[in-house]
């Protein structure tokens, strides 16, 4: 490990917890899985390894850009489904249009978060 700041490490245990959860509540994540997509399950068993994935990657050196990266590219892609989730009633688990629409504002967030730790 090397001196990474403590919000580094927060952001990596934040993707591994989110990761983690695809393969405790695998329901919740196919419930606002677009339904153009082919094989469900498969995408959300492989998004929630990405998510672990990339979390672990954070913490080493070597891997921490490549990591970065793929959370950037990982966090475009999820844009589908909060798409999704506001063209849906079921798939937006009922929730107001203002929370779907801040769901995607802190994707960007999320993006501009990760691209921050390029250069440490």
């Amino acid at each position: 490990m090397t001196n990474y700041p403590w919000h580094l490490f927060l952001m990596a245990a934040m993707y591994c917890f989110a990761g983690i959860m695809h393969f405790i509540k695998p329901k919740a994540y196919l419930r606002i899985m677009p339904r153009y997509l082919p094989k469900p399950k498969v995408l959300v068993c492989l998004s929630g390894l990405a998510e672990i994935l990339t979390g672990i990657g954070l913490c080493f050196p070597e891997t921490k850009n490549i990591a970065i990266w793929c959370i950037i590219l990982m966090l475009t892609v999820f844009l589908l489904v909060h798409f999704y989730m506001l063209s849906s009633d079921k798939a937006g688990l009922n929730l107001p249009k203002w929370i779907l629409w801040g769901r995607i504002i802190l994707q960007f967030g999320l993006m501009y978060w990760a691209y921050i730790y390029l250069s440490i």
